[in-house]
């Protein structure tokens, strides 16, 4: 008789595929958390992980019970309104009382929402779901490298979706037939045994009957040998492999002159730090060029970018001079995939903006793969939003959105790099 023992200890992620299905079942929920999340963290702490709250409503579980189908004839203690025959009409709304729970009262009772952790990768992994960078070309196979998911075999563990269902079965069967084909061959044995007692005139009785109950007892033993067990069940695997596809680079433009007072470099630094978190995740080998704007531009690194104050006037046209200098001596179109964001308050000389649109026009667009304008301000647009808006309405690979307060920094984000449809 074989008898099977599980020693596999507990994993420290024995929940996993339990807090998997419960993300992916309140997956709207979550991202509307994550998305209000971005707004409210400074730049220091984007990337971290976050605290989600889910009403009770949300995450109720639906329940069966028994119907009062049927005719039903009942005799309710203490009616003194209705007689046989009678129609009761439904309770106006909110006229019952019921017992039922809400989620505040005036005693200051109630049910509190389900709150809990996710980490840090699941954070960032909803905050950039269904993103890439726009109109990516296969030019050169060598540098930028994106993840496929492919099928990984089987696995004991995972999501109900992922049941290999012919695996599971061959898994069950081999399990059945180890479990019981020693118990069939000697009930085989007792029966032919059996057979030819029975057939034999003057055999003891007993001994019959001794082996009925052997022959009973192994089919009880048979018949309690399940069809399919969990670990029986295997699962579709899939994991991520690396893709060479192309070249790219990201160009970030950002003004820091006077005009763009601390509240509106912490914006545009949210921005920027959300595409920087961005290309990083879901690109490897990806370059990045950083160039800082006031009167003058220059290229910085990614901390000067970030953190360095500096004030003064404003010529935007000099920063985008800077990158178009910079693409023709690093980065030539034939072999790189040339991406550009610029952010701004857009306050700019009236004399510099149709230089802007010029050197745009001539030099950049027909270059870059996707060139996105955000303007962060609360005032009306001037001449430079004017000036971009004029080249979207007649080139297709450049973007320009506003941004009013930090709220819009993630929706006007997830517009700029949403994935597009094939």
């Amino acid at each position: 008789m074989a008898n099977f023992i599980d020693r596999r200890l507990n994993t420290k992620g024995k929940s996993t595929v339990n807090r998997q299905r419960f993300i992916n079942r309140y997956k709207q929920q979550i991202k509307k958390a994550v998305s209000d999340a971005v707004t409210r963290r400074s730049v220091t702490d984007i990337d971290k992980g976050e605290k989600i709250s889910i009403p009770t409503r949300d995450i109720s579980e639906p329940t069966f019970h028994q119907g009062q189908g049927g005719m039903r004839e009942r005799v309710h203690p203490g009616n003194d309104q209705f007689s046989r025959g009678d129609k009761v009409e439904r309770p106006h709304q909110g006229g019952g009382q019921g017992s039922g729970q809400g989620d505040a009262s005036n005693s200051g009772e109630g049910q509190d929402d389900f709150v809990f952790q996710i980490s840090k990768d699941e954070y960032l992994e909803l905050l950039f779901e269904d993103l890439e960078l726009p109109n990516l070309q296969r030019n050169r196979l060598n540098k930028l490298v994106e993840y496929q998911t492919y099928r990984a075999g089987f696995t004991n563990d995972g999501v109900p979706a992922n049941i290999n269902i012919i695996r599971s079965l061959r898994s069950s069967l081999a399990r059945r037939i180890a479990m019981s084909s020693s118990k069939k061959a000697l009930l085989k044995e007792l029966k032919a045994e059996l057979e030819a007692l029975e057939q034999t005139p003057g055999s003891e009785a007993e001994k019959i009957i001794a082996l009925k109950e052997q022959i009973a007892e192994l089919e009880a033993k048979i018949a309690k040998v399940p069809f399919i067990d969990t670990f029986d069940l295997r699962y579709n695997n899939f994991a991520k492999r690396e893709v060479p596809s192309s070249q790219a680079v990201m160009f970030c433009l950002m003004d820091v002159s006077g005009s763009m007072d601390q509240a509106t470099k912490d914006m545009a630094k949210r921005f920027y730090i959300l595409l920087y978190l961005f290309l990083t995740r879901t690109y490897k080998n990806l370059e990045v060029v950083y160039i800082r704007h006031h009167t003058q531009a220059k290229e910085v690194d990614e901390h000067e970018f970030f953190y360095s104050q500096e004030t003064g006037g404003t010529i935007v046209s000099s920063a985008l001079k800077l990158m178009h200098e910079i693409q023709r001596e690093r980065y030539p179109e034939s072999e790189w995939n040339i991406y550009a964001a610029q952010a701004s308050d857009g306050d700019n000389w009236a004399d510099d903006s149709p230089t802007c649109r010029q050197i745009l026009e001539r030099k950049l667009l027909p270059v870059v793969r996707y060139f996105s304008y955000i303007e962060i301000t609360n005032r009306a647009h001037q001449t430079l939003w004017r000036e971009y808006e004029g080249l979207q309405k007649t080139h297709d690979n450049i973007a320009v959105q506003h941004i009013k307060q930090a709220e819009d920094i993630y929706p006007v984000f997830r517009e700029l790099f949403k994935k597009q449809a094939v």
